[in-house]
């Protein structure tokens, strides 16, 4: 029987992994840093069986929940604030991911960020050359609070607790993307992405201080989560606030989940974050950061369904985030990028099927993605610690000589895919049936249906590309000849060492069997069907899901197949179908692909140096300097004067001073005597 105590263990316990790494091991045991690896991995191993506890006891549950009680905190008046723990099917599930995830990231962190001449005769293919034994606590310090921060943030049970922990996820994003701060590249882009999630997390900001005000009257605390999913869309039909205020409300959030989740326009920075380490790569995009966004819209999901205005505009952007993202995928010749690129386009499918109203197949989706794409990035570090670049163009013929990351990388593109059965195949097709079956024709469930449908084709071919890319064909060199790689040593061509090895091994196991394994189609012995998405919807009284169209599932399926012939018809089998040869052929698309629609350019040249140097900062700047410096001015300058004038009234004549006091008491009386 899990405990209250025994989860909020799951969130303490990498806390104080934190505490121990940067207070102790950090500062005063550098020589034996070497803890810091297994320190953080016992940690989180020990909240990941926790976590595996709490969800079976909330899948067994017949409330569908943990109830706990909230600690009071502060109260004023009607000001009531609390700190507890939201436990439901939504919070378990993340657990498990978050958690799991990590736990298999620390593990392969081991031998990616392996210190040089600790105990190995080539250590200059253990790690990166700069990579030193504080460097090396400083890293596993850093993981371990940014895990803690995510479960803090998905078990918070009231809006200012989930937004300290959402600030706190930020801040190690940040400290992580720029955690090799000596690189300008990498220093810029954790800039890049403080500053741009920033702009969301401003949305959000004043979409909770909007909530309180026009909550705040009500003897009801609405500041916690639960209280607010119950009982704010009631407020609209009782006429306390108006539909307008709950879609501002709901549209505040979302602003917040497009910076964190990294969705159409403020998506910018999640490909430059690749800057950081490998491993961070893989926590963030698959159980942390990105993940954050869908996991706000889905606590929320009570609001934005009362909204109509609010879920047209998820589903609006996450469909076409989906296929925005998926056609720079389609070009990119840095393999964590195409990676990243994936990311953004199948949280844009989280989002699309959160707008449509399909909450359990979106977190579905999300418990699948994060399987197999941790497996994905953890591949691409794998290739990367072998040929020391990331660039796909100085790959090739790795197939032979690194065999366990070739086929883990195998399993992990073709769940990616969709392919039947892999985890993929599930979760997608379920967002695709329920896109179809919301909406008409002409309907914006059906246009997010059609992109989708689009986006299944790019991903199928991307990741293909980047398979046949990176391991068929022969070595192209590595970085020997690649001009932008880092130092690395010798090129040595062999399969990475085992801490790397067995979490790819360990998560390609989900990657193929998960998806049908936590949510059948039909009664599978003791499993009924669909007990997943059951249960992640039940507390949200949504109507059951669409049955399973073998129909749709063998059109989505032939779709990315043939992104897959294409893909080795261009880069493994077919001169006449040549990159070089297609590219001549759609130049002016491809180059608008591998700018990123110019984006970035918009943002520096437009937003950044007219809008905000020309008119914001140059303006602030005039103001400060003619009124507010002139008004600091005159106020001094009338105080250094006046005092003068006053300064010449103090003689120092008693007579003086008799006199004045005299007048004064004269025009007194008078006004006295003479005002009555």
């Amino acid at each position: 029987m899990i405990n209250e105590q025994l989860i909020w263990a799951i969130f303490f316990i990498p806390l104080a992994s934190f505490c121990v790494l940067a207070l102790l091991v950090r500062p005063f045991f550098n020589s034996y840093s070497y803890i810091s690896g297994p320190i953080a991995i016992v940690s989180i191993g020990i909240s990941f069986i926790l976590s595996l506890l709490t969800f079976f006891e909330v899948a067994t549950n017949s409330n569908h929940n943990l109830v706990s009680e909230p600690n009071s905190w502060l109260e004023i008046g009607n000001f009531h604030f609390t700190v507890g723990i939201l436990m439901d099917p939504l919070t378990a599930v993340m657990l498990v991911v978050v958690t799991g995830v990590s736990l298999m990231v620390q593990i392969y962190s081991m031998g990616y960020m392996k210190p040089p001449n600790h105990g190995s005769e080539n250590a200059e293919h253990h790690g990166p050359e700069e990579l030193g034994n504080p460097v090396y606590a400083r890293y596993f310090a850093y993981m371990s609070l940014f895990t803690a921060s995510m479960l803090g943030l998905v078990m918070a049970a009231n809006v200012v607790q989930l937004f300290v922990f959402w600030e706190l996820v930020g801040l190690c994003s940040y400290l992580l993307i720029g955690f090799w701060f000596h690189r300008p590249a990498a220093a810029a882009a954790a800039k890049k992405a403080f500053i741009v999630t920033r702009v969301g997390d401003f949305g959000f900001l004043i979409a909770l201080m909007y909530l309180f005000f026009k909550t705040f009257t009500e003897s009801v605390n609405y500041l916690e989560i639960s209280v607010i999913n119950a009982n704010l869309p009631g407020l609209v039909d009782a006429g306390v606030i108006t539909a307008g205020a709950l879609t501002l409300i709901a549209l505040g959030m979302f602003v917040g989940a497009i910076g964190k989740s990294g969705q159409f326009p403020l998506h910018t920075w999640l490909p430059d974050a690749m800057e950081g380490p490998t491993p961070v790569s893989a926590l963030i995009h698959a159980a942390t950061m990105v993940t954050a966004g869908v996991f706000l819209v889905a606590r929320f999901f009570p609001i934005f369904e009362a909204s109509p205005d609010a879920m047209m505009v998820v589903t609006i952007i996450g469909g076409v985030t989906a296929i925005f993202a998926a056609t720079m995928g389609l070009v990119s010749n840095d393999i964590k990028r195409v990676l990243a690129y994936s990311t953004v386009s199948q949280l844009g499918y989280m989002m699309l099927a959160l707008g449509v109203g399909a909450y359990g197949p979106a977190i579905f989706h999300l418990f699948t993605h994060a399987f197999f794409k941790a497996l994905l990035f953890l591949g691409s570090g794998s290739v990367n610690h072998a040929t020391g670049t990331f660039d796909m163009r100085y790959m090739g013929g790795l197939r032979s000589k690194m065999p366990i990351t070739y086929i883990t990388f195998l399993i992990g593109s073709l769940s990616l895919a969709g392919i039947f059965p892999l985890a993929g195949f599930w979760s997608k097709d379920e967002i695709l049936l329920n896109a179809f079956k919301h909406g008409d024709l002409l309907s914006v469930s059906m246009m997010g249906f059609v992109l989708a449908l689009i986006a299944v084709f790019m991903t199928a071919f991307y990741m293909f590309r980047a398979l046949f890319m990176t391991f068929e064909g022969d070595f192209r060199g590595g970085s020997d000849k690649d001009p932008e790689a880092q130092a690395h040593g010798p090129v040595h061509l062999a399969e990475s060492p085992f801490p790397m090895v067995l979490p790819m091994i360990i998560l390609a196991i989900p990657a193929v069997i998960i998806g049908f394994l936590v949510n059948p189609i039909k009664d599978f012995g003791s499993i009924p069907a669909h007990w997943f998405t059951h249960k992640l919807e039940h507390s949200l009284h949504l109507p059951p899901p669409p049955a399973f169209d073998p129909l749709l599932a063998i059109i989505s399926s032939l779709i990315a197949l043939l992104g897959i012939l294409l893909a080795w018809a261009m880069y493994k089998r077919n001169p006449y179908l040549s990159p070089a040869t297609m590219g001549r052929v759609t130049d002016p698309i491809y180059t608008l692909f591998l700018n990123k629609y110019y984006v970035d350019e918009v943002y520096e040249k437009f937003i950044t140096g007219r809008i905000y140097y020309r008119g914001i900062a140059q303006t602030s700047d005039w103001i400060d300097r003619n009124i507010v410096d002139r008004t600091v001015n005159i106020v001094g300058w009338i105080g250094i004067n006046f005092g003068s004038l006053i300064r010449e009234l103090q003689t120092g004549q008693t007579q003086m001073y008799a006199t004045v006091t005299s007048v004064g008491i004269v025009i007194i009386a008078a006004v006295y005597i003479f005002g009555m």
